[in-house]
C-alpha cells in the first residue's frame, strides 16, 4: 500500500527542485561570464601564451636579439590570410613592425575577427603590441584586399625572466574566424614566404 505523501513532503521536494534549478542556471550564467572575464585576465597578465596590449613603448632597449616568427591560419572563411614575412629579427625593448595580407574571396561582406597567442607561453606576459587589427572586428567587401601593420615589441624584463630562460625565439600566431562563432586557440603552422610591406598606415607610423 502507498503511503500518502503529506504537505510537508512536497513544499519539501519543491524547495529541492527550486533550489537545483537556481544551482543549475547560476552555474551557466557565470560559465558565460567567466568567458569575457578569462579573456580579460589573460590579456592583463599574458597567461596562456596571451598577448598583451601596451599603451607606450619601453624606455629601454638591450643589445639582445629575438627572433619573431609569424603564423596564420583561417578557421571557416573563404579567405586568404598571410604574412608578408616568415619571421623578423628585433632588440628586446624595441619597436617591430610587421605587415599581415588579407583577401576576402567570398561573394559577400563577410566580418572576421582574429584570435592570438605566442610561443613559448612564458613569453606572452613580455610580448606586447601598441598597434594591431585583432584588437577590432575587420569587415572585408567581396573580393576585398587589405594589409594590416602590427606594431609590437618585446619588454626588456623578457631576458632577466627565468621562466623564459631568455628565448632567442618567439612565435606570434593569428587564427581569423568569423564573427558570431567560437574563437579557436591559434595553431603553429608555418609562416608564408616573406614579400614586400605595403605603405605604412597612419596609426603605425605614429606608433614607432
Amino acid at each position: 500500500m502507498t503511503t500518502p505523501i503529506s504537505d510537508k513532503q512536497r513544499k519539501g521536494a519543491r524547495r529541492t527542485a527550486l533550489i537545483s534549478a537556481a544551482v543549475a542556471f547560476g552555474m551557466v550564467g557565470a560559465a558565460f561570464a567567466a568567458v569575457p572575464l578569462y579573456k580579460r585576465f589573460c590579456e592583463a597578465t599574458g597567461y596562456d601564451g596571451t598577448v598583451r596590449k601596451a599603451d607606450e613603448k619601453p624606455g629601454v632597449i638591450l643589445d639582445k636579439t629575438v627572433q619573431v616568427r609569424f603564423d596564420t591560419n583561417v578557421r571557416g572563411l573563404d579567405w586568404d590570410f598571410k604574412a608578408d614575412q616568415l619571421s623578423q629579427t628585433v632588440k628586446i625593448g624595441a619597436t617591430g613592425l610587421a605587415f599581415f595580407h588579407v583577401t576576402n574571396h567570398s561573394d559577400k561582406p563577410v566580418t572576421g575577427h582574429a584570435a592570438y597567442n605566442v610561443a613559448p607561453e612564458a613569453a606572452g606576459k613580455h610580448f606586447q603590441k601598441l598597434e594591431c587589427f585583432c584588437f577590432t572586428d575587420q569587415t572585408l567587401q567581396p573580393g576585398q584586399s587589405m594589409d594590416f601593420p602590427v606594431v609590437y615589441f618585446v619588454d626588456p624584463a623578457y631576458a632577466a625572466d627565468p621562466d623564459a630562460r631568455n628565448g632567442q625565439e618567439i612565435t606570434l600566431s593569428y587564427t581569423f574566424f568569423p564573427v558570431g562563432g567560437p574563437p579557436p586557440q591559434p595553431k603553429s603552422a608555418q609562416a608564408s614566404p616573406s614579400k614586400a610591406p605595403s605603405a605604412l598606415g597612419a596609426d603605425a607610423r605614429a606608433a614607432l
